[in-house]
């Protein structure tokens, strides 16, 4: 009777475990894929930490010269507001430090003003607070100041009104310590401790290109084996670059104004030129990648004909785009990432000669565009550009093998033509 009763109990778990045996493959995955976005999780939090140590540091050395100044030199006993001021101007401000400095003094006046009168006429307590921040923050906006000058207004009358019973005479000091805080994060940011400008750059840009690369190579490898999953996959990715292209474009704003302020960085201005103006072109060429990939997901999904070079264009597209991030860092001149991107354009030339239908015809018209933004981000003018592209390209009229030749011979006109 035991043995009986354990026949079945086998027979009935026997299923079940062969359709945990099925899942297993796909749980694996599952958790590999987990563990990949850990890593991946890890190295960003990582190279944030990077990219803001220089700013953690600067900001950490100008609170503590504000605080000894203020303290030592001015005989503030309470030396709180210069330490903030000049933190508020290093870590909200990054390539707008001037502008930010003069927000924080006007906001404080501001603050101050309202904050004084309401409390000679109103006295001070609870609904006296919430009424003057209140009225700081409509005068600063009907008078069209930006958002920092309406938080530090905001700010200094909750100060005032809270602080005035207890402590006299603290609207000098307030106005003091704003030009202290600012003057000592703009005198550090400028001669003390002043950032590498490419430097900082080339640590901003890493994330952006790197992941530009790395998409069109997925992209490229989706193609050839057929994968839409893994192209709608680098698609889904490369549209939430947003952050990494807002903390490049910043990092630029971030080392021109050092290069400005700081007379040991002067002789960094011409290679910050080039990041400079390099800014849109990448910009654009994210976009228009953005444009080829979603195209490679259509064209798989319509079983259209992916001749060979196609993937091997994109695949140039993506070290061309590595190539200029290396170069720029070395500070070469572009010349191997110029010279990717036009035999990028050659490859797809030779796609479009093999045969391509509709969507086939727009990535081939992507890969063109993308090119020419990274041949302009390299520092060629935008004419000169396109005319290497189109040499690159050569003069293909239509695909080869698409059918017979109407009208005596001539070429038949592709649906979609590439553009330069």
């Amino acid at each position: 009777m035991a043995a009986a009763r354990e026949r079945r109990r086998f027979r009935r778990v026997r299923p079940r475990e062969l359709v945990a045996d099925v899942d297993s493959a796909r749980i694996a995955d599952a958790m590999e894929q987990v563990r990949h976005i850990s890593k991946a999780t890890l190295h960003e939090r990582l190279h944030r930490v990077r990219m803001a140590a220089g700013l953690a540091v600067q900001a950490g050395l100008a609170a503590a010269l504000s605080y000894l100044v203020s303290h030592r030199l001015l005989g503030n006993p309470q030396p709180v507001f210069a330490p903030i001021s000049a933190v508020g101007t290093l870590a909200a401000s990054v390539g707008q430090r001037f502008r930010r400095t003069v927000e924080l003094i006007v906001g404080v006046a501001v603050g101050v003003a309202i904050g004084d009168g309401l409390i000679y006429v109103l006295g001070t307590g609870a609904w006296q607070l919430g009424l003057v921040v209140t009225a700081a923050i409509l005068v600063t906006i009907f008078a069209g100041a930006s958002v920092a000058i309406v938080i530090q207004a905001a700010a200094t009358a909750v100060l005032i009104v809270t602080l005035s019973p207890s402590t006299q005479n603290l609207e000098i000091p307030r106005f003091v310590d704003a030009f202290l805080g600012g003057g000592i994060a703009l005198l550090v940011t400028a001669i003390l401790l002043p950032l590498n400008p490419l430097r900082v750059l080339n640590r901003a840009a890493r994330p952006a290109l790197d992941l530009l690369a790395s998409q069109l190579d997925v992209t490229a490898d989706g193609l050839r084996n057929r994968d839409r999953a893994s192209v709608q996959r680098a698609l889904d990715r490369l549209r939430n670059n947003k952050e990494e292209l807002a903390t490049f474009v910043e990092a630029i704003e971030g080392a021109k104004e050092t290069a400005t302020l700081s007379p040991a960085r002067w002789h960094r201005r011409n290679e910050l030129t080039h990041y400079a103006e390099a800014a849109d072109p990448i910009d654009r060429a994210m976009r228009n990648s953005g444009t080829l990939i979603r195209r490679s997901v259509t064209l798989i999904e319509d079983e259209e004909p992916i001749p060979e070079p196609m993937p091997d264009a994109i695949n140039h597209l993506a070290e061309s785009v590595r190539l200029l991030r290396h170069e720029f860092a070395v500070g070469d001149e572009p010349q191997q990432a110029r010279e990717r991107s036009l035999r990028a354009v050659s490859e797809a030339g030779r796609a479009y000669d093999e045969g391509v239908g509709f969507s086939g015809s727009v990535v081939v018209a992507q890969v063109r565009t993308a090119a020419s933004d990274l041949l302009v981000a390299s520092g060629i003018e935008q004419e000169e550009a396109n005319r290497l592209i189109r040499r690159s390209f050569g003069d293909h009229r239509a695909p080869q093998g698409g059918g017979p030749e109407p009208d005596g011979g001539r070429p038949k006109p592709p649906t979609a033509p590439p553009v330069g």
